[in-house]
């Protein structure tokens, strides 16, 4: 786990309600101006320096620069040592408080120290006059002084100035007025001095170059720009050439001169071929700084292409380029052999001289050379030599400047980048190859254009006061001074007695209103010049304060800000601070005031919360303003995320759980290396963790959780590491090419965080099996190199595979074939054997050889056989295949058989002999003399007469004994026939058949079996097995109708086994683990229910049920009563009553056999009243209904046939109504009056209704029994 020590500086200047716009002017650069709020622009927060406005609003850079800095430690001594430097006055303190949450010593970086120091001094900066004031001109922004210009663009040349009274402009050119008005092309824009030169209407730019200076007037006075040299830029045409190829020999020197046109700015130089392809460039050919194209030796591949140079112009985005050089290269080895080129001594395989090196650039042994403090300082030196020479730099008389010096084009050239004087001195470079070294000496003058040690500043100055401007540079030479007015030279302007000129500096005394003006100082020597601009003013104001009233500031606890109180007046005020409107000035100890009114606290407590008044004074007046100081907790991360070992594809979780201030609005995100997290699919953010799921490689990387609020910040890093696979071995190469051996190297892939314990090497072949890869050897992962062992004849390529403890990486491409010479084979194929497949003749069979036992081409087999103990002569003939039958054997003799391997080099050792046998026939004999001997009632002996070894007709494998069971002892018992086997291999007189059935009636036969069947049976014997034990009682089962009683009931044994003569039960009574006495029960063998009185309602029982035959008691069937209502609920043991009702046989065919009474009823009842109509309930005779008596247009049901037709017994009226005819049929009878509704008792006949037959003049009533199939349609 790493941690950052970073806390966001937003919180340690505060939250401002000042102008916002100014709060970015030290990340643009800009040095704040005092009147500015200048806690906006940066401070030291314990660790690292950030930008005030916060981590949010911070320039990339300063977000780069803390991404750089993981662990930075506290740097309060270096703060302390710079603010006391920094102090312009006041006896100050050097008490220091804690430094809290230090993180691990370690050197900030430079820019840190020079940025804070920058923010520093700004505090002690000159007083800018606010813009409502009266003051003269000042330059805000100008051209640089060499400017140049693109020739297609309109030339703008600037100048911006501020004022009161805003000023007015005008230029010079070359010295003189330069008149606007009169040049139609030139403008200037409204309120600024910028000069527009427009060409859109013709004109030439070039008519404009020259140099050109800004004058900005006001009553006050004027200020002046820099003088502006304007020049428009060039790029001029190359001058045509012919160029006749260059002759030179192979290992000479050679220099390609590029020699561009001059252009402005220079353009940049680059060399390619004719075709755009640019040139290879290495220590042996490079391109000089002067552009031209060095070889320290020419070899015959440089023939390969021709050489063009090219300059690239900025301004005009063109590429210019040369007639290419073409090369002829003569050599004392034409052939340029591509294979040479990696040789460790080319040169001497090519047959080129070895030379001692000579320096091409710059000529001799000596040479000098000048630059200007701040450029960057270019020394090169190219050397020839065979071979290349190797460069050096040194020093003479020190070390090279580590933390500014580089090298360049492959050590030729070496940069000294902001060089200054203590780099001036001798510098040497020494070219070497093992041929010699010489070396060039190089003199470095270091010169300087004017700087600045003390640039003159503005001065505002009361009546009456005194004051000097001071203009003071270096240079070398050194620069001469000279002082201006107004633009004027100080020398011609009207004199001023309270005005005294010594040397470089202007001294004023009791100066008046009439003293304000702007001085200029030039600075020049022989390399250029510096310009600036002080003005002069005097006046009269009394204190103001330029920030808004009544601010509030909320910094963080122990961290250092500031409270800045911008103000002006004139003469300059006095400046108190008081804490709570108390008297005391803040001043000392944990506080100090700066020149320009900020007050620093140089560690927060919480008993500096409060209202901080400001208080400016001078003779004209004063005023002040306060600002509200909140203190609040720090935001730290308490459990941060530690650095994780993950394998791809699991999960991993990143804590980060933080402490903040309850008033501050707390953001967690990550970082992930240093950038912003995307969180996709596979994570999750929480509050206090992030979550990755089926971790890639893609995920590895640091990542840091930032938990910031508006104030401040804090950081913790930790670090993923992904185990994968390894990346595929990659560059193999084959050397050391022997016959039997080759070296295999390769180049090992990255092991993904996973050491790499081993690799495979596989090969494959294109003759056999081509495409397939074989394992060849395996070798440690510490090697890259190999020695493989190989076959002849074998056309080899090989793949190596990575292995490390997560898997095993994708095989790498292969490498180049090498086929091997070819031999006799060293071996024969393996498994040969001989067997028959049909009684008359012998199959011969091997494993075939592969490609690497194979020798050479054309591989077959010598096939040989003869009779065993004949000495007959060999038979033989050449198969190419894995197989080969013998036809016309005799049945089953004994063959010798050799395999031998062969191909066109020759046969392989000779083969070793194997027995083989022809193929088999049926047994013709069976056993004889079958005894049977009865062991118990479920196993018998057998004993038999061996059949003669002539008679089996092949490999005896086994005897057989085939048996079934004829009958049972046992009257009406039907049993299974099915014949059954048992084998006893090998040549043997005896053996035991087991698991019979007992009391039962058997047969038996007996064979012999060889490999290729049964042979004849032998007789038939029969014999029985006598009385056994029985089987258990099927279904017993356990019922407790009532808390008094048990009732037990079983079936007979499925395998009686014998007559059985009772049954035996056993009980005993328990009650946990106490048990009772154990009682005995003999049944009948017709008994098959027993029932139990209780005698102790609160125990259970266990029931052990058996049944007998003469022989014993045989396997036992044991249950156990239900549970009492103490042990389990009635409910439980009902159901479990009714589960064991449900379960029986018994209830299952009751079940049915109602099922089917129901449907052979339902049935008759669908087709009787399906043949009859409608059934009218009534008797025979008509009894006619009362004219009170209601018809139901309801609740009767008409039926008819498939035709919709009326049924027999029924007529159709007119209006489609069916009449009812009379019927002697009566299910019910009917009831006088009522609704006409008779209820039955629902078994299968569910309502009649009475419907009155609309023809009748009385009616008659009737009654419709309805089937159960009605019934299911009236409920519908």
């Amino acid at each position: 786990m790493r941690r950052l020590a970073a806390r966001g500086a937003a919180g340690d200047a505060g939250e401002v309600a000042a102008p916002a716009a100014d709060s970015t002017d030290c990340a643009r650069g800009r040095h704040p101006s005092p009147r500015r709020l200048v806690d906006l622009c940066a401070i030291w927060d314990p660790g690292v320096f950030l930008p005030a406005v916060g981590w949010k609003r911070a320039s990339g850079f300063a977000r780069r620069r803390l991404n750089e800095a993981e662990t930075l430690n506290s740097v309060r001594e270096a703060q302390l040592e710079l603010l006391e430097a920094a102090r312009p006055r006041g006896p100050g303190s050097r008490e220091r408080g804690p430094v809290l949450r230090m993180a691990r010593q370690q050197q900030p970086p430079p820019w840190v120290h020079a940025a804070f120091l920058l923010c520093l001094l700004s505090l002690s900066g000159a007083i800018e006059i606010p813009m409502d004031l009266s003051q003269p001109p000042t330059i805000t922004k100008q051209s640089v002084k060499d400017h140049i210009v693109d020739p297609r663009d309109n030339i703008l040349i600037e100048c911006e100035a501020k004022g009161n009274p805003a000023p007015s402009f005008h230029w010079t050119r070359n010295s003189r007025f330069f008149n606007i008005a009169k040049d139609p092309r030139v403008s200037m824009r409204r309120r600024s001095g910028t000069l527009v030169i427009d060409f859109r209407s013709g004109g030439r730019p070039e008519e404009y170059e020259g140099e050109y200076q800004c004058f900005a007037r006001n009553k006050f006075g004027t200020a002046l720009s820099n003088r502006i040299r304007l020049q428009v830029s060039k790029s001029p045409l190359w001058p045509k050439e012919n160029l006749d190829p260059v002759v030179v020999q192979e290992g000479a020197p050679l220099t390609l001169q590029c020699n561009p046109p001059p252009g402005l700015p220079s353009p940049v130089i680059f060399w390619m071929s004719s075709s755009m392809e640019p040139i290879t460039q290495d220590k042996r050919v490079s391109q000089g700084h002067n552009g031209d194209l060095y070889f320290s030796n020419v070899m015959l591949q440089d023939m390969q292409t021709d050489y063009s140079c090219n300059a690239r112009f900025h301004f005009t985005h063109t590429i210019q380029q040369k007639n290419a050089f073409t090369l002829k290269v003569l050599t004392n080895n034409p052939y340029n052999d591509s294979s040479l080129r990696n040789h460790p001594d080319i040169y001497s395989a090519r047959g080129v001289a070895e030379r001692t090196p000579s320096f091409m650039y710059p000529q001799g042994t000596a040479s000098s050379q000048m630059v200007l403090r701040g450029m960057d300082l270019v020394l090169e030196c190219i050397a020839s030599g065979v071979p290349t020479p190797d460069i050096a730099w040194y020093k003479k008389g020190g070390d090279l400047p580590s933390d500014k010096a580089k090298f360049e084009n492959f050590n030729k050239a070496l940069r000294i980048t902001n060089v200054s004087e203590e780099d001036s001195g001798e510098y040497f470079c020494l070219a070497s190859n093992k041929m010699g070294s010489i070396r060039h000496t190089i003199s470095v003058r270091v010169k300087a254009a004017p700087y600045w040690l003390d640039e003159p500043k503005n001065l505002i100055l009361a009546p009456g006061e005194d004051g000097r401007l001071v203009c003071r540079a270096n240079g070398n030479p050194k620069p001469t001074v000279q002082w201006m007015v107004n633009g004027e030279p100080l020398q011609s302007a009207p004199p001023n007695p309270n005005r005294e000129v010594a040397g470089d500096t202007i001294i004023f005394r009791d100066t008046q209103i009439s003293s304000r003006a702007v001085y200029q100082c030039n600075t020049s020597n022989e390399h250029g010049y510096l310009l600036a601009n002080a003005f002069v003013s005097v006046l009269d104001v009394p204190p103001r304060m330029l920030s808004p009233r009544n601010q509030l500031i909320r910094v963080i606890l122990y961290n250092r800000t500031r409270l800045d109180c911008p103000f002006f007046g004139s003469p300059i005020p006095t400046l108190r601070w008081f804490k709570n409107g108390q008297g005391s000035n803040l001043d000392g100890g944990n506080y100090h005031v700066y020149e320009n009114g900020s007050l620093e606290i140089k560690m927060i407590r919480k008993e500096d919360q409060g209202i901080y008044t400001c208080v400016a004074t001078n003779i004209l007046g004063k005023a002040e303003n306060q600002v509200r100081l909140e203190v609040k907790d720090p935001t730290r991360i308490y459990r941060m995320p530690e650095d994780q070992v993950a394998k791809r594809g699991t999960t991993v979780q990143l804590e980060c759980r933080v402490k903040h201030d309850p008033s501050l609005k707390l953001t967690v995100s990550w970082l992930k290396d240093d950038e912003p997290l995307y969180i996709g699919n596979r994570m999750k953010k929480e509050d206090d963790s992030l979550t990755i799921f089926g971790v890639a490689e893609r995920d590895q990387g640091s990542y840091t959780c930032v938990a910031s609020t508006e104030l401040d910040q804090d950081l913790a890093k930790a670090y993923l590491t992904v185990l994968g696979r390894p990346d595929r071995p990659r560059d193999l190469e084959l050397t050391d090419l022997a016959e039997r051996s080759v070296r295999l190297t390769w180049i090992p892939g990255d092991d993904n965080n996973s050491p790499i314990t081993d690799y495979v090497v596989q090969f494959e072949e294109d003759q056999f099996q081509p495409g397939v890869w074989h394992d060849h050897s395996k070798f440690p992962g510490s090697v890259n190199s190999a020695v493989l062992q190989l076959s002849p004849y074998v056309n080899y390529q090989f793949r190596v595979i990575a292995i490390n403890e997560v898997g095993s990486s994708h095989p790498s491409l292969p490498s180049e074939r090498y086929r091997t010479s070819g031999a006799p084979p060293e071996s024969n194929p393996a498994d040969v054997k001989g067997e028959g497949t049909r009684k008359n003749n012998m199959e011969i069979t091997w494993t075939p050889m592969n490609a690497t036992s194979a020798f050479g081409p054309n591989l077959r087999y010598i096939v040989k056989w003869r009779r065993r103990e004949t000495r007959e002569t060999w038979n033989n003939v050449t198969v190419w295949g894995s197989r080969y039958v013998v036809g016309q054997t005799p049945v089953y003799v004994p063959y010798e058989i050799r395999v031998q391997a062969e191909n066109d080099f020759g046969k392989g050792p000779e083969p070793d002999t194997v027995i083989g046998y022809s193929g088999e026939d049926y047994p013709r004999a069976a056993p004889t003399d079958v005894k049977i001997r009865v062991l118990n009632s479920t196993a018998i002996s057998l004993q038999w007469n061996r059949v003669y070894p002539d008679t089996v007709q092949g490999q005896l494998r086994e005897y057989r004994a085939y048996y079934w069971r004829e009958s049972s002892l046992l009257k009406n018992l039907w049993v299974s026939q099915k014949r059954q086997q048992a084998s006893f291999p090998g040549d043997r007189p005896r053996g035991v058949v087991s698991r019979l059935f007992p009391y039962s009636n058997y047969k038996l036969e007996m064979v012999v079996v060889n490999g290729r069947g049964d042979g004849p049976r032998s007789e038939t014997k029969e014999f029985t097995t006598p009385e056994g034990v029985p089987s258990a009682p099927r279904r017993f089962r356990v019922r407790q109708p009532n808390l008094e009683t048990i009732n037990l009931e079983w079936d007979h044994p499925e395998h009686p086994n014998g007559i059985l003569i009772g049954y035996t039960l056993k009980y005993v009574a328990f009650n946990g683990t106490k048990l009772g006495k154990q009682i005995v029960e003999n049944f009948s063998p017709n008994q098959t229910k027993f029932t139990m009185q209780r005698a102790d309602p609160v125990s259970r029982y266990r029931f052990t049920l058996s049944a007998r035959t003469q022989v014993g008691s045989g396997e036992a069937a044991t249950e156990e009563s239900p549970a009492p209502p103490n042990e389990a609920t009635p409910t439980a043991a009902y159901t479990n009553n009714q589960a064991d009702i449900a379960t029986q046989g018994w209830f299952i065919g009751l079940m049915c056999a109602i099922a089917l009474l129901v449907l052979i009823l339902l049935i008759v009842c669908f087709i009787k009243r399906s043949r009859g109509g409608k059934y009218p309930v009534r008797e025979k005779k008509d009894v006619p209904l009362g004219p009170e008596d209601p018809k139901e247009e309801d609740g009767s049901f008409d039926y008819s046939d498939e035709d919709n037709k009326p049924l027999q017994g029924s007529q159709t009226s007119l209006d489609g109504t069916i009449k009812q005819q009379e019927s002697d049929d009566s299910l019910v009878d009917y009831g006088e009056g009522g609704e006409g509704q008779f209820n039955e008792d629902g078994s299968f006949i569910g309502q009649y209704t009475v419907k009155k037959d609309k023809e009748e003049t009385e009616g008659n009533e009737s009654s419709e029994a309805t089937s159960p199939v009605n019934a299911i349609y009236s409920l519908a």
